[in-house]
C-alpha cells in the first residue's frame, strides 16, 4: 500500500552550531506570524497528497522543540482535520536536549507525539563545546532517561563521529553509551565541514583543526563492525536501528514515497515534481499571507527518476531491486546498470545477489562516487 509523509520545517535554533548549514534563525522575532503562516500553507496544500493515506508526521529544523506545546497541537490538530492519518502514524518532533524537561515531555507525549529524534550528536561535553552546541552531556543523558520516564519508547538518536580530536576509542565510548542506554534507533553522521558556515570559517582562520578523512573512515567501518554485533540493522548508511523501529518518515524518502514539506526551505516529491519552499522566513511568511506558494518546481521525468531509484536504493541495506527496476525501466536498464557496476564488483565495492544490487560496507565509504558514476545519460536510458 503506497502511503505519504508530512515535514514541517521549524526554522529556530537558540545559537549556531558551528557545522550546520540548515536554514535556520537565532531570532524567534517572526515565531507566531510563521506558526500562522504554516497554518495556512496546510490548507493551501492540503490536496497535495490525495487520494494517500499519511503514515508519518516529522517536526524537523532548527530546533522544533523550542516551540510551546499549543503551538504543536495547534499544527497536529490543522494536519488531523485536512489529511488522513493512520492510526498508527508515526509523528516525530526532533528536539535538543536542554529542551526536554519532564513538564516539556509530559506536553509532548499528550499531543500525540509519539517518537523523539534527540540531538545528542556527542555524550563528551569536549565534543559538544567544539561544535558550539548548547547542551551539555550529562543534559543529552538525562533527556533520554526522562524521556523514557514520560512513556516514550521509540526514541532516535544523532551521533557524529570523525570530529577533531576523537580517536577511535571516543567513538567506542559514545557507541557504548548509547548501546547501554538501548536506544532502538541511531542516526551517525561524519562531520562535514560545508561552506559558508562558521566550522569552515574557523578551519580556514587556522582556529580549528580540520576534519581527517582517514579517522572518519576508521570510525565509520568500526561503527558498522560494532553496532551489528549490538544488535543493530544498518538499514541505511548513516541509520541503525534495532528490528522494528526504522524511521518510518526517513525510509518513504529512500522508498521514492511522496511526501509533503511545509515551511520555510522545506521539499515536497509527488512522484512527477519536486518543489521547494524559499529559505527566507520573512518572504515564506509575507508569500502565505497573500494566498502565493513561494516555491520553486522541477519535473521529474523518467531519466531523473532512474538516477534518483538508483541513488536512493543504494543507500538502503536493501539495495536497487533489480526485478523493478526492470519493470519500471525496461530489461535494457538493467542490463546496462550491471555492466557498468563490473568494475565496482571486481573491487568489492558492490555486490550482486538475488536480484539486489547492493554496496558492500567498505563501498558504502564511496556511496556518492559510486552512484554518480552508475548515473545514466540521455542516450543510455
Amino acid at each position: 500500500m503506497k502511503m505519504a509523509g508530512i515535514y514541517i520545517h521549524i526554522p529556530f535554533c537558540k545559537q549556531a552550531c558551528h557545522y550546520c548549514n540548515f536554514h535556520f534563525s537565532t531570532s524567534m522575532r517572526y515565531k507566531n506570524d510563521l506558526i500562522s503562516a504554516l497554518l495556512k500553507e496546510l490548507e493551501l496544500r492540503r490536496n497535495y497528497l490525495e487520494p494517500l493515506p499519511v503514515n508519518s508526521v516529522y517536526f524537523g529544523g532548527g530546533t522544533p522543540s523550542l516551540l510551546e506545546i499549543n503551538d504543536l497541537t495547534r499544527i497536529l490538530n490543522r494536519i488531523h482535520s485536512l489529511f488522513h492519518l493512520l492510526p498508527d502514524t508515526e509523528i516525530t518532533l526532533e528536539a535538543n536536549p536542554d529542551d526536554l524537561n519532564g513538564q516539556k515531555l509530559r506536553d509532548l507525549k499528550s499531543s500525540g507525539i509519539n517518537r523523539l529524534s534527540i540531538g545528542v550528536q556527542s555524550f563528551r561535553d569536549e565534543d559538544l563545546t567544539r561544535m558550539h552546541r548548547v547542551h551539555r552531556a550529562d543534559q543529552a543523558l538525562d533527556s533520554i532517561k526522562n524521556a523514557r520516564i514520560q512513556g516514550f519508547e521509540n526514541i532516535s538518536t544523532d551521533l557524529i563521529y570523525g570530529i577533531p580530536g576523537m580517536d577511535l576509542a571516543d567513538w567506542t565510548s559514545n557507541m557504548k553509551i548509547a548501546i547501554d542506554l538501548d536506544i532502538p534507533h541511531l542516526s551517525c553522521y561524519a562531520l562535514t565541514v560545508e561552506p559558508n558556515t562558521l566550522l569552515h570559517k574557523r578551519i580556514r582562520e587556522k582556529k580549528e583543526p580540520d576534519i581527517e578523512p582517514s579517522d572518519q573512515a576508521d570510525q565509520f567501518l568500526h561503527m558498522v563492525d560494532f553496532l551489528v554485533a549490538s544488535g543493530y540493522q544498518h538499514y541505511e548508511i548513516s541509520n541503525f536501528s534495532k528490528p522494528g523501529k526504522r524511521s518510518l518518515h526517513n525510509s518513504s524518502y529512500w522508498q521514492g514515497q511522496p511526501y509533503l514539506g511545509l515551511g520555510p526551505s522545506a521539499h515536497s516529491y509527488n512522484g512527477k515534481q519536486r518543489s521547494w519552499n524559499i529559505a527566507s522566513n520573512s518572504l515564506y511568511i509575507d508569500s502565505i499571507q497573500s494566498g502565493e506558494l513561494p516555491r520553486e518546481t522541477e519535473q521529474i521525468d523518467q531519466l531523473k527518476k532512474l538516477n534518483e531509484t538508483i541513488m536512493l536504493s543504494l543507500r538502503t541495506q536493501e539495495g536497487v531491486d533489480l526485478e523493478l527496476l526492470e519493470t519500471n525501466f525496461g530489461s535494457k536498464t538493467r542490463t546496462r546498470l550491471l555492466e557498468k557496476s563490473r568494475v565496482w564488483f571486481q573491487n568489492a565495492r558492490l555486490q550482486h545477489s538475488e536480484e539486489k544490487l547492493f554496496l558492500t560496507k567498505e563501498g558504502k565509504l564511496l556511496a556518492d562516487g559510486i552512484t554518480a558514476d552508475l548515473f545514466f545519460e540521455e542516450d543510455e536510458s
